[in-house]
């Protein structure tokens, strides 16, 4: 989400746009949230131009309406260690396996592999991933 919001272009602005058109729906966990607008104020705070980004981000989450995913309980994130190398990873994969979305789109491909997806039964993977899906599926 940072790097859609950051970039003035690219694949993950356009799934970012997609969203607020609410083509594609966003489903936004808390612990993305949390994430995502600590490193856009860190972005903001070192940027200029940085007023913007934080409008931009606003701005997105009010046309995208996401669907917000509360954090996972520490007992499930405890529990569910094992699913993934990066326990910091855990309620984000949680998180995704509790709204079961199309598709989880991360650039994270070091610890969000294909084993994590086989293992929870979750689409993952980048943008240009996602597009090449698309257009595979329209041909």
């Amino acid at each position: 989400m940072t790097g859609g919001i950051v970039a003035r272009w690219g694949l993950d602005r356009a799934i970012l746009s997609l969203c607020a058109a609410r083509i594609c729906r966003l489903v936004l966990a808390e612990a993305v949230r949390e994430e995502v607008e600590m490193n856009l104020l860190r972005h903001a705070v070192l940027n200029e131009g940085g007023e913007e980004i934080l409008d931009d981000y606003n701005r997105l989450i009010r046309l995208a309406r996401p669907e917000v995913v509360p954090h996972p309980k520490r007992i499930d994130v405890l529990v569910a260690r094992r699913l993934i190398a990066h326990e910091a990873d855990v309620p984000v994969l949680l998180s995704a396996i509790q709204a079961k979305p199309d598709w989880l789109l991360t650039h994270n491909r070091k610890h969000f592999t294909s084993q994590v997806a086989e293992n929870t039964c979750l689409q993952i993977g980048t943008p240009a991933d996602f597009f090449r899906t698309l257009s595979h599926e329209r041909s």
